[in-house]
């Protein structure tokens, strides 16, 4: 599996920076690991706006089209349904705009009961789910359809 001469964008929410900054740094550090030398980050304020920035990447067309993108975030739980109501919403948008455009976008967004939970996600007891993010989007950015 290679990055080189692919090019990716890592799409961030602000919120909750402490952790997404985490998952960024592991998904840039994997992607070059793999030898991509193109790598945008695009920094939202939210989870909510992400699917916003992704599809304005996804329709751009100077310079280069992207070959894959990596969605990063962190939806924290509370007290109410407002995260996961959240988690799905832009989930389900980030699908759609895979299947549009045929374009992969990988999920990275963490849905942790609390902080812990996310920091463990982030590089601590339970690897950096930004770097698999970031692994699947390479793995995707090479497929073929081909038998």
């Amino acid at each position: 599996m290679s990055a080189v001469g692919k090019r990716f964008a890592i799409v961030a929410s602000r919120w909750n920076e402490f952790v997404v900054s985490r998952l960024v740094e592991g998904a840039r550090d994997e992607l070059t690991r793999y030898g991509a030398s193109h790598v945008e980050v695009h920094i939202v304020p939210g989870s909510w706006e992400i699917p916003v920035a992704v599809r304005a990447l996804l329709t751009r067309t100077e310079p280069d089209p992207l070959d894959a993108i990596i969605a990063v975030g962190c939806i924290l739980q509370g007290a109410t349904a407002h995260a996961q109501l959240l988690a799905a919403d832009v989930s389900r948008a980030l699908m759609d705009l895979q299947m549009e455009f045929g374009k992969p976008v990988s999920w990275g967004i963490l849905t942790p009961q609390c902080e812990s939970q996310a920091l463990e996600r982030a590089g601590m007891k339970m690897g950096n789910k930004g770097r698999e993010a970031a692994l699947a989007a390479i793995e995707m950015a090479n497929f073929d359809p081909r038998p």
